[in-house]
């Protein structure tokens, strides 16, 4: 994947490079070759100024001068013709060389000559530059010089080697940075990909089908499927091995209550012969039997609840959605007489808008009986307990407040761990109420909080989807 990363890297480099070097070179190019051209062409109006006093004096003695010292100085070939091509000075330039007879015939005719062509490193060794003499229409000759490219494209070559030097330089330093780059962010992610697939060999390979789907999911780098692929089994592993788990837990407490249940019987058939003395032993051995056995029961709803995750909020509705208010008043109903017996009150706030949700009614009330458990157990007598309901939106949320003592702050996110038990929370329970209601919440996409109530007391608030309403 490096040698990929560095071929991109190296090509985009290479892209923006060139898109500075080869402009800079072209305007190299062409500024010279106008530099060349201007500074002939004001070379060719002065002698063609030279010419036209020449002419009219009839002395062309100042103009052969002229021309022969300008031939010694730049090693140019300089040629002077009358209107009718006859040569008036002449040095070096061969008069009937195409070139020069093209641009002879072009300024003679007062036509433009034809523009000098860009000057490059392998462009020909001189250019024909030719300026008309006379005024206004009328031409009385043409000055033709033969410009020796040499020093120009010297100046070009060299600029254009400051610029390959500066293009080298810079695509360097780009492979520097796209080799420092590349191992600074494949490096993390070879590292991951060595531990994870160090973890993937400790687990269990997945199914045949499952590896078939993982195998053939991903694109992109070997690398990245790799890591991909193992993540993938990772995870269907650990699925694999959560659900297992999960049936461990059932199995095993489902085959532990048949024991426990024989045991309770046996000692209930012993307690007409259990001595006086023994009694109070007795009593407590059927106590911790009879709380194993409500533990088992925890844990096999536990179980149940934490594998129920087939639940779709999107769904039509069916005969699994509830009315939530509906619900509530039921267990407000088949809790008050707990309520008073431990001297609390307990009311109810029901909103009148529609509460249908999406939760079947005993999966609702299981979890609303979990959070009046809880308020009837640990608020302590005297405290008044509120059963909430209300739709806000899309969602309905019930809440069970108290007015008791509550949970100290730093108890209130462990209240949903497994056995966990608040130092309030005295005798009895089996710390597994609250972790069931949040599996059963969790596996209906709903939320639960428990939240501090000012100035004292607790409350347990659960929101779930609220159902769709009827096709229009």
């Amino acid at each position: 994947m490096r040698r990929r990363l560095l071929a991109a890297l190296s090509v985009f480099a290479t892209i923006a490079v060139l898109a500075f070097a080869v402009p800079l070179c072209l305007i190299a190019a062409t500024s010279r070759t106008q530099q060349l051209v201007l500074g002939r062409s004001g070379d060719a109006d002065w002698f063609a100024t030279l010419a036209g006093a020449a002419t009219t004096t009839g002395d062309n003695r100042a103009l052969a001068m002229e021309i022969d010292r300008y031939h010694q100085l730049y090693g140019e070939d300089v040629l002077v013709v009358d209107a009718r091509g006859a040569p008036i000075a002449d040095a070096g330039v061969d008069p009937d060389a195409d070139a020069v007879q093209a641009v002879l015939a072009a300024v003679r005719r007062n036509q433009p000559p034809a523009p000098v062509a860009q000057l490059m490193p392998w462009s020909p060794a001189t250019v024909v530059i030719a300026r008309p003499m006379g005024s206004g229409v009328q031409v009385d000759g043409a000055v033709v010089i033969e410009a020796s490219t040499a020093d120009a494209r010297g100046d070009i070559v060299r600029t254009w080697g400051i610029v390959t030097a500066g293009a080298l330089a810079a695509m360097v330093l780009f492979t520097t940075l796209a080799l420092g780059l590349s191992r600074w962010v494949l490096r993390p992610l070879a590292e991951l990909s060595t531990a994870v697939a160090a973890l993937t060999a400790t687990l269990p390979s997945p199914r045949g089908s499952a590896r078939t789907a993982i195998t053939r999911r991903h694109g992109g780098p070997a690398e990245i499927r790799a890591v991909a692929v193992a993540f993938d089994a990772m995870a269907v592993a650990v699925a694999d091995a959560t659900a297992a788990q999960r049936q461990l837990v059932a199995d095993t407490a489902h085959a532990m209550r048949n024991p426990l249940a024989a045991l309770i019987i046996r000692l209930d058939s012993l307690e007409p012969a259990v001595p006086a003395g023994s009694a109070a032993t007795f009593r407590g051995a059927t106590a911790e039997a009879e709380r194993l056995t409500g533990l088992l029961d925890g844990l096999l709803t536990l179980a149940v609840a934490e594998g129920d995750t087939d639940f779709d909020p999107a769904a039509p509705v069916t005969a699994s959605a509830c009315d939530a208010a509906a619900v509530a008043a039921d267990r407000i109903d088949a809790w008050h007489t707990a309520f008073e017996h431990a001297g609390l009150t307990l009311t109810a706030e029901i909103g009148a808008t529609p509460m249908e949700t999406a939760v079947p009614a005993d999966i609702l009330a299981q979890i609303l009986d979990v959070a009046l458990s809880n308020a009837c157990r640990y608020a302590g007598a005297g405290a008044a307990a509120v059963l909430r309901v209300r739709r806000d939106g899309d969602r309905v949320a019930l809440a069970v407040t108290d007015t008791g003592a509550g949970v100290p702050a730093g108890e209130l996110h462990r209240l949903t761990t497994r056995f966990y038990r608040g130092s309030a929370a005295g005798t009895g329970g089996s710390g597994l109420g609250l972790p069931i209601a949040a599996a059963l919440v969790n596996a209906r996409r709903g939320t639960l909080r428990v939240e501090h109530v000012v100035p004292h007391g607790l409350s347990m608030v659960v929101e779930f989807p609220a159902a769709p309403g009827p096709a229009l």
